[in-house]
């Protein structure tokens, strides 16, 4: 059987000590992610990151750098690679309909995000966050 994981993307976008975050529904739960998605056929990962925070937060983003590469196997079985991106916010369009099963977004601390430790869609929430915090951020032109 082949190996198949799903390719992702997430965004890290901080303004003023708070970060953007997606409150949504994930198999029956309230969960809270930083926007994040599948890559679709024919988009980039920068192009995919940009389209899911868009889609999930109303919120136009400049992505900015690369936090980093990451493997992730959920409890579902299934393996997920995830490029993690910062990004800066542009425009905020409060009238764009939001992804289905997206809930609203949220601008939350360092503080909030942790005491929702137990409703993160995942370990990689909190992961991508200390690495964007406490780690080097990579140019995009290491994306090929």
């Amino acid at each position: 059987m082949r190996f198949l994981p799903h390719v992702t993307v997430a965004t890290i976008v901080e303004d003023q000590g708070r970060f953007l975050m997606v409150e949504e529904v994930s198999h029956g739960r309230v969960v809270f992610n930083q926007p994040a998605g599948h890559l679709e056929a024919d988009e980039s990962l920068i192009e995919a990151a940009r389209r899911e925070t868009l889609e999930e937060t109303a919120w136009t983003v400049e992505i900015t750098g690369l936090t980093g590469v990451y493997l992730f196997r959920g409890e579902n079985g299934v393996t997920y690679q995830r490029t993690c991106f910062t990004a800066l916010p542009v425009a905020h369009q409060p009238d764009l309909t939001l992804d289905e099963g997206i809930l609203c977004a949220h601008w939350l601390t360092l503080d909030e995000i942790e005491a929702r430790r137990a409703e993160l869609r995942s370990p990689m929430v909190l992961e991508c966050i200390f690495d964007y915090l406490n780690k080097p951020r990579y140019p995009l032109d290491l994306i090929r």
